[in-house]
This record gives structure tokens, C-alpha cells and sequence, in this order.
């Protein structure tokens, strides 16, 4: 790819991949924001989720457990590249969200001379604790990662292979320290909004609220912003029996 050259346009997706998180400590919301995404797509949306057993067991994953890991997807989300054979467009996403809108939209102009896509947030959060009791951890690029549209087919994505993700530091993946900076795309905020921080100085309306700090699901966080959402989310799925997983 000649970096010289920008080359925007939409991408005329009929269909898209998204790799979600999957935890079992949270499976409820693993599909709740699978029931969110695929209720309003416009385009054929296929899901996967990325289960660490399933890894481990197809030999993909092998990194030991690590006591900073605050999900059982902090590393294996820079897998999605190889999963796709580094090929075409797909988004991660942690499973602690709720789409609000249309994903289909993310692919308007895109520049495919961008490895990644993800919003740029200058975030710290507050809190010791992450919502599960573990430390809170701090570092640049905070939540960078928890949203990320990867152009798999971009050359320095090759670098992303299985021997590296399952070798590298934290730091080095979540800070996407493999691309150049030139390489990193900005989102619209929207798309990975904050629960408890965004809405401090943004008055718009989200398109997909990440619960960073924790979610309904929850006992002790059922008071949270855009609670009543998640809930009514949950509550439509149910609903419907959506149970695939």
C-alpha cells in the first residue's frame, strides 16, 4: 500500500464478521450484545465468539494465565486477523456492550491504507476496581481496544500472527505498538461510549455503550448509566429465546 495515497470510500459490505469477547463470567452479556447487534443490522452480520477453551483446545491460544488479565479475552482479540485469514474487515468487541444502532454504518468511509479503526479515547478511569473486584489497571491508549475494526488484510496485520499474540506484552498489543501511528484510525466516539464518562462531554446519542466500569448485570451496578436500556435489551431477549451462542 502506497501511505502517500489516501484511499477513502465506502466499503460495500453485504456482510461483516464480528468476534466478540466471551467470558463465562459474563455470559448474559455476551448475548445480550449479540441480540443488540444482530436486531439492528442492515447487512448480514456473522458472530463469533472468542472462548478461550476453544482456542486452547484448537491449539491457536497458549499463553499462560495471566493475574493482570482482566477478561478471558484481554489477549485473544488480536487473533481476529488470523482468524480471518487475514482477510477483509471485522470488528472486536468486548461483550460488556449494547449496539444502539446500525453497525453497517462503521464501514462508510474507511481508508484502507488503516490497519485498525477504534475511538481514540484520552480516558482514566477513577475507580481502583474493575467490576469483577480485580485491580484497575492504567496505561496510554485506555480502552483502545475494546472496540476495533481491523483491515485484515493490511500488511503490517501480518505481523499480528499466532506465535506473536500468544508471546507479546499487554502493553505492546492493546497499545497497538505493531502499527504506526499514521495507521490507526479514529472512530466516531459514539461507537464506544463510555459509560459514566463520555456523556460528561458529548450530548449526543450512542451507538453502542460500553459499560467499562460494569453493568446491570451485576448485582452491585444496576444503578448505572443507560441501565434501563441494557435491561430492556435483556429483557426483550429473553423474551424471544434468543440461544445462540
Amino acid at each position: 500500500m502506497d501511505p502517500a495515497k489516501n484511499v477513502k470510500r465506502n466499503i460495500n459490505m453485504q456482510n461483516l464478521s464480528c468476534f466478540v469477547g466471551y467470558d463465562s463470567k459474563e455470559d448474559i452479556a455476551y448475548r445480550v450484545c449479540k441480540y443488540s447487534l444482530l436486531k439492528r443490522a442492515s447487512i448480514d452480520i456473522k458472530i463469533f465468539s472468542l472462548k478461550l477453551d476453544e482456542l486452547i483446545a484448537k491449539k491457536i491460544y497458549k499463553r499462560s494465565i495471566d493475574p493482570l488479565a482482566s477478561t478471558q479475552f484481554t489477549y485473544s482479540r488480536f487473533l481476529v486477523p488470523a482468524l480471518m485469514d487475514y482477510k477483509g474487515w471485522a470488528i472486536f468487541c468486548d461483550c460488556d456492550f449494547i449496539f444502539l444502532d446500525d453497525v453497517a454504518k462503521i464501514t462508510k468511509d474507511l481508508d484502507e491504507n488503516k490497519a485498525v479503526y477504534c475511538v481514540k479515547h484520552d480516558y482514566t478511569p477513577k475507580e481502583k476496581h474493575k467490576m469483577d473486584g480485580q485491580k484497575q489497571t492504567i496505561y496510554p491508549r485506555k480502552n483502545w481496544s475494546s472496540f476495533i475494526l481491523f483491515n485484515c488484510s493490511h500488511p503490517s496485520n501480518k505481523k499480528l500472527s499466532i506465535d506473536l499474540v500468544n508471546s507479546e506484552t499487554g502493553s505492546f498489543l492493546h497499545q497497538f505498538k505493531w502499527l504506526k501511528d499514521s495507521e490507526i484510525g479514529s472512530l466516531d466516539e459514539r461507537w464506544n461510549w463510555l459509560e459514566g464518562w463520555t456523556s460528561n462531554h458529548n450530548s449526543k446519542k450512542p451507538f453502542a455503550v460500553h459499560y467499562t466500569r460494569g453493568g446491570p448485570w451485576f448485582d452491585e451496578w444496576q444503578d448505572v448509566e443507560f441501565a434501563k436500556e441494557w435491561i430492556s435489551e435483556r429483557d426483550e431477549y429473553l423474551k424471544n429465546k434468543f440461544t445462540e451462542v
